[in-house]
């Protein structure tokens, strides 16, 4: 058991240092939010997962806590793209845009302080 424990944390591990990678690397909003998406979801599940294998005795709440970051963390990346593109700061150069004839509010900068 503790040599699959060791092996997919370092699966965790390698995740996480090529979503650090991708998030460096990626040119724009959107493509950085996919790497770093990466890293919170699988990396995360990685180390947790390779975690619970090496310590039996907290097993239980290490998986509770896998499963809860796999089902939270991706709703966190798609409401973090999501705003980005109705605010419209983004620099991606978009080669299909789905939502272009689709309704949606566009926020306005809140008003500078005086």
């Amino acid at each position: 058991m503790e040599i699959l424990g060791l092996i997919v944390l370092w699966i965790g591990i390698f995740f996480s240092i090529v979503g650090v990678l991708g998030l460096v690397r990626m040119p724009d909003l959107y493509c950085r939010l996919h790497a770093s998406g990466k890293v919170s979801t699988v990396g995360l599940a990685g180390l947790l997962l390779g975690a619970a294998l090496l310590m039996p005795s907290a097993t239980l709440k290490l998986l509770a806590l896998t499963i809860f970051a796999v089902l939270t963390l991706p709703v966190n990346t798609h409401a973090i793209a999501a705003a980005a593109y109705r605010h419209g700061n983004y620099e991606a150069k978009l080669s299909r845009d789905d939502l272009a004839n689709v309704s949606v509010p566009k926020t306005q900068p809140a008003p500078a302080g005086d």
